[in-house]
């Protein structure tokens, strides 16, 4: 994505044509139904699209009247700011192209990704995220080691990509009557590796595609078969060794933010995110946040965010929106790079709900923050599902950032 508000104006002014070619590419697969990754970023409506407005709306001069954004200066002000380097963002089709790698495990091919990574000089190499907090990971890693040719060799962890995956909402959305994920990873499988030759590393690599052939997975341009790849698989080629996968809106610290969903470590949020069941997953520690040993950051997930409307509806969010409009929950994270220091790919999923007095007092609307949620919670506006007390969460889902949109 170009760093500059002249790209934003291309893409608002063209934003109801983008919207509708997004809405029609995605229209047979939308989020709360079958294999497929489900609508992209830019949504048809301001609840399901959180692209920025160029700062010449309401001004008394024209776009190329502006200078860049500050984030040309330094990437932590204000700005659009490309985070996982090593892809290609397209900003009209809300996807990144990544580098696809192969390697092996027990003998069977694995096709899979690098997104983040705990060592600095590697992440700036690669072009990937750091992330200090994957070095508290190592419960749940498998190791890998670099054969003779520089191709990593797992010791475990499998997928399955085969079953479909099918959500149906419940009577009031959530919790959803079927949940069923559409790519399984057996007890070892998890998206963390550590590589015993190359010092120890820990990367995060989820695998994209699992014993098939290069052959039977490519899709340059789309028309993927799900029984083959991951959910979120827009289109793949192993000849050039790419694949595009598409990206989830979301917020943090009151910015737009777009990132990739790629594992889950129960099978009902991997099935509502349509990424991969990984329960090796839980094998990490939950509920200590930014302290001493923890592989985690916090995402903070509303149940019953508004959802009248539906994408028309700008304070739109969480999982009742979700699941019957069909669109993203418009989640909170917390520290991403350029943000802050403690950014892990490894997201605490953290429900809240509004009472149903915040909700009767008009109280209820979009959150973008994570302090503004923990002061509400403090103020007993916003609890944790069913009432119960907000906190530590139960599960968690791998979702690496890829861009900040300002």
């Amino acid at each position: 994505m170009k760093s500059n508000y002249r790209s934003l104006r291309r893409v608002i002014n063209g934003r109801l044509a983008l919207a509708a070619s997004v809405v029609l590419a995605f229209a047979s697969i939308p989020l709360a139904a079958q294999d497929g990754p489900g609508p992209g970023p830019i949504g048809p409506g301001p609840g399901c699209n959180l692209f920025p407005a160029p700062p010449s709306i309401g001004a008394g001069v024209s776009l190329s009247y502006f200078g860049p954004p500050p984030s040309e200066t330094n990437p932590s002000l204000v700005g659009p700011v490309q985070l996982l380097k090593s892809g290609t963002v397209d900003d009209q089709k809300g996807t990144i192209t990544l580098p696809l790698y192969q390697g092996s495990v027990q003998g069977k091919k694995v096709w899979y990704i690098l997104t983040d990574v705990n060592d600095p000089n590697v992440a700036s190499f690669l072009g990937i995220n750091y992330s200090a907090k994957l070095q508290f990971g190592a419960n749940s890693a498998r190791t890998a080691n670099f054969d003779d040719q520089g191709n990593l060799i797992f010791d475990r962890g499998k997928v399955d990509f085969s079953p479909q995956r099918m959500v149906v909402p419940g009577p009031g959305g959530f919790p959803p009557q079927t949940a069923t994920p559409g790519s399984v990873g057996d007890a070892d499988y998890s998206p963390l590796v550590r590589v015993v030759n190359a010092g120890g590393v820990i990367y995060n690599a989820p695998i994209v595609a699992f014993d098939v052939d290069a052959t039977q997975i490519s899709f340059p341009n789309g028309g993927v078969d799900y029984t083959k790849v991951h959910d979120q698989v827009v289109a793949i080629d192993p000849v050039k060794g790419t694949v595009t996968l598409n990206l989830v809106n979301g917020f943090s610290f009151g910015r737009p933010v777009w990132y990739l969903t790629m594992e889950a470590s129960t099978s009902t949020a991997a099935a509502i995110e349509a990424t991969t069941f990984a329960p090796a997953l839980l094998r990490d520690v939950l509920g200590k946040d930014d302290s001493f040993g923890s592989p985690v950051e916090r995402l903070f997930l509303a149940v019953n965010g508004a959802s009248d409307g539906g994408c028309n509806n700008p304070q739109r969010q969480g999982l009742v929106a979700a699941l019957t409009d069909g669109h993203r929950p418009n989640n909170v994270l917390g520290g991403i790079p350029t943000i802050a220091p403690d950014y892990s790919p490894l997201w605490e999923a953290q429900p809240y709900e509004w009472t149903q007095d915040a909700i009767a007092r008009g109280f209820r609307g979009l959150q973008t923050e994570e302090f503004r949620i923990l002061t509400l919670v403090q103020d007993g506006i916003l609890t944790g599902p069913g009432g119960a007390r907000f906190g530590t969460g139960t599960f968690i889902v791998n979702c690496p950032i890829a861009q900040r949109l300002n």
